[in-house]
């Protein structure tokens, strides 16, 4: 694909983000005063030491929100400012403006607040046993796991930790807003969900939806961390603009990023999992104990993707899983790459990883025997169609050599007294759509102008994931025209109305097939126009690199010349367009229904070689096979794919998120939150396509790329985790991501648990 403008503008560095574009002479600069404790009440707001700093300086605080002061959307929990309480350590309590950024913080730093201490739970099985929850549990299920468990010839059970994960967007949470003509607020924000900033702000404000105008121009980084998110710092600068009339910017530093947003939700999980003498997998039960943090944010749809993955890749008869949101004392845990999946992940590979044991069998052999096929119908209720689980499980088989190279581990395991080797394998099946089922809707906004160029605007955020180069080749493909002709806008709710956010891997499929029925609408008028000029039937029209064909034939009218004869002619040359993802039926109280629009499938095998003496660790190569359907563009899906893996195997092996028993962030710099980097990942990586399918869901029978690769990273775990068996076979059952030297260095020394 040639034309990828925004890279090309990422390359040359004139990529402009917020804190990158030309600030009013009158703008204020804002900054914020977080807590310095996981849980407090307030007594008292000292506001005259920062107000004596400089004429400039303003202080803003909850009484001053002019109208609903909450942007919780699935629960009214998260105030824009704290009343009378805060409940995590870092939470903004006060606003801040002046006439520069460093003005700003100094008097924040100044505004002094009397408070009294509050209990303070950061364990989700501790918020369990004290009934601190979010909302009430949610559990699916089918069959009878509890006949079923009597007729397992093997049953094992376990417990499952997984930390959460931090975001690290280049670019850190940001946001301009200014007051217009007429009293309606302009917002640029650093989101992935410009509706539901505008929403915020418009309750907070008071004001309806239709005087405040958000635009997301390309962001420097989301990964879901700038979805529900990303409401919050608009709120805050929008509120500042309104107060006084005057522009206002709010971008936060990275340290103050990483205390006060939210991150992957950590789980601590209960399983038990049996199986027949044949290792057929009967029954498994799960409980979830999901640390949601301080308020709901999207907790409940990400627990329900963790229940409606929770069988991973296989097909498992008699289910029943439980999840927990446990409220703590730390930020409010939000959506990331995966939403919740990973967690289920890694618990069922620790199931069959501990089944595997107690039977004296390889986990390579209970997977492929346990795969989903043709047919089946999910703990969930939904049949599995155009599946294709050990397609994908016996090309990583094939493209390993699996027997020479687990022949290969084992003898250099016996060789090798002071190094180890060990491999696993991860299967994904993966569901493409939001569990939200009102969600699944997208618009389009397409121009045809007169020089046959053509604008399209959707509701899809472009963050590094090239999805507009995808929206343009969709158009380009549909008109049948070269790509560069087609531009794709920056985000606005002016142009494209309710949107919903650019997350759940959706954004190409949706705004795609919005895109796509707008373009075909603007065509069939084309069409209709071309077949009057050269006297030839409308069905027999074609668009092919701007020229017009009739049954076949080359009939000398560019595209140019088709669109001015249309604009003289008075041809609308503009449409909109709106997709709704059809045939999605989901009960969400009892988890039961056809949630997604088809499922993505895949399979990663990864290699990894641990030193003994360091308990360090090497991973030495990956094999992936992978289902993008027909790939829009491969380069892209390739890229996608390498990072989703990558932060994958960052979150199972070496991004180490924590917090203190009294709830403080200990990894909230860049110093102490290490994230992997080329020397970490695998040095050969080999990823083969599948070949492609129909997909009806998608453009042009593509497939969603964005979320699905990441589960690839838990393979990196169990590698680790299997070459350590080698060196010490009897060793504790161990399920704790991430799996970062000093738990090897605790498994080697008996002290992991």
């Amino acid at each position: 694909m040639k034309n990828r403008e925004a890279s090309v503008l990422n390359i040359k560095g004139l990529t402009k983000f917020v804190d990158d574009l030309p600030e009013p002479s009158d703008c204020l600069q804002a900054a914020v005063k977080l807590s310095e404790s996981a849980h407090g009440r307030i007594l008292s707001i000292s506001t005259e030491k920062a107000r004596a700093l400089d004429s400039s300086v303003m202080v803003i605080t909850a009484k001053d929100v002019p109208g609903e002061n909450q942007i919780g959307t699935n629960k009214s929990d998260e105030p824009v400012l704290p009343e009378s309480e805060w409940e995590y350590w870092g939470q903004p309590l006060v606003l801040v403006l002046a006439r520069t950024r460093n003005l700003a913080r100094k008097a924040a730093a100044l505004v002094e607040i009397k408070s009294e201490p509050l209990p303070v739970i950061t364990d989700p099985r501790e918020a369990a046993k004290q009934n601190s929850f979010i909302l009430p549990s949610s559990t699916a299920y089918c069959g009878d796991t509890v006949a079923a468990f009597a007729q397992c010839d093997y049953v094992v059970s376990g417990r499952v930790d997984s930390d959460g994960q931090e975001h690290v967007y280049l670019e850190t949470q940001g946001c301009f807003a200014e007051v217009r003509d007429g009293g309606k607020v302009f917002v640029i924000s650093s989101t992935q969900s410009p509706t539901g900033v505008q929403r915020s702000i418009a309750r907070c404000l008071g004001l309806p939806m239709s005087m405040v105008e958000v635009e997301a121009r390309r962001l420097g980084g989301g990964f879901g961390g700038k979805e529900e998110q990303a409401s919050y710092w608009a709120s805050l600068a929008a509120l500042g603009a309104f107060l006084t009339h005057k522009p206002v910017k709010l971008y936060l530093n990275r340290h103050e990023d990483m205390r006060a947003t939210g991150k992957r939700h950590p789980y601590s999980s209960d399983f038990r999992i049996g199986a027949d003498k044949e290792g057929h997998i009967l029954a498994f039960e799960a409980d979830y104990y999901q640390n949601s943090g301080s308020s709901c944010d999207l907790s409940p749809a990400i627990l329900s993707r963790t229940l409606l993955h929770a069988t991973g890749a296989y097909h498992i008869p008699n289910v029943r899983v439980t999840g927990y949101m446990c409220k703590t004392n730390l930020p409010s845990f939000t959506a990331f790459r995966g939403f919740g999946a990973p967690q289920s992940f890694f618990v069922i590979e620790s199931a069959i990883d501990l089944l595997a044991r107690k039977m004296g069998c390889s986990a390579v052999d209970i997977q492929r025997k346990n795969l989903v096929s043709e047919g089946d119908i999910s703990h969930y209720g939904m049949p599995m169609k155009r599946v294709r689980a050990k397609e994908a499980f016996d090309e990583v088989i094939a493209e390993s050599s699996w027997p020479q190279l687990k022949a290969e581990i084992e003898e250099f395991n016996a060789t090798h007294t002071t190094e180890k080797k060990g491999a696993a394998f991860l299967p994904i099946c993966f569901g493409i759509s939001f569990t939200n089922l009102f969600l699944n809707q997208a618009g389009a906004l397409v121009h045809v102008y007169t020089d046959g160029s053509i604008l399209v605007s959707t509701g899809a955020v472009e963050m590094g994931q090239q999805v507009s180069s995808k929206i343009a080749l969709v158009a380009a493909r549909t008109f049948g025209l070269p790509v560069d002709k087609i531009h794709v806008e920056r985000t606005s709710t002016l142009t494209v109305a309710n949107t919903v956010p650019t997350a759940a891997s959706t954004g190409a499929d949706m705004n795609g097939m919005a895109t796509q029925i707008a373009c075909n609408e603007i065509k069939a008028r084309l069409s209709k126009k071309a077949a009057e000029m050269l006297g030839v039937s409308p069905d027999s029209i074609e668009f092919r690199d701007g020229v017009v064909f009739s049954s076949g034939k080359d009939m000398g009218l560019t595209w140019n010349k088709l669109v001015s004869a249309a604009n003289m002619a008075r041809i609308d040359l503009s449409a909109h367009a709106y997709y709704a993802t059809p045939n999605l039926v989901f009960d969400a109280t009892r988890q039961w229904g056809s949630p997604f629009a088809y499922h993505v499938y895949g399979t990663a095998c990864v290699v990894a070689r641990v030193d003994l003496v360091r308990c360090t660790y090497k991973l030495e190569s990956a094999f992936i096979a992978h289902d993008v359907g027909n790939s829009l563009d491969e380069t892209i899906d390739l890229g996608q794919i390498e990072g989703g893996f990558a932060q994958g195997l960052g979150w199972a092996l070496l991004e180490d998120l924590r917090f203190g028993e009294d709830g403080r962030p200990l990894s909230d710099t860049l110093s102490t939150y290490k994230v992997p980097d080329e020397a970490f990942l695998p040095e050969n990586v080999k990823i083969k396509f599948l070949p492609g399918i129909e997909n009806w869901a998608a453009p042009f029978n593509s497939k969603a790329i964005g979320e699905p690769p990441l589960q690839y990273g838990i393979a990196g775990y169990f590698a680790v985790l299997n070459a350590l068996r080698a060196a010490k076979p009897n060793g504790p059952d161990f399920y704790s991501i991430p799996l970062i030297p000093e738990k090897i260095e605790k498994y080697l020394d008996g002290a992991a648990k």
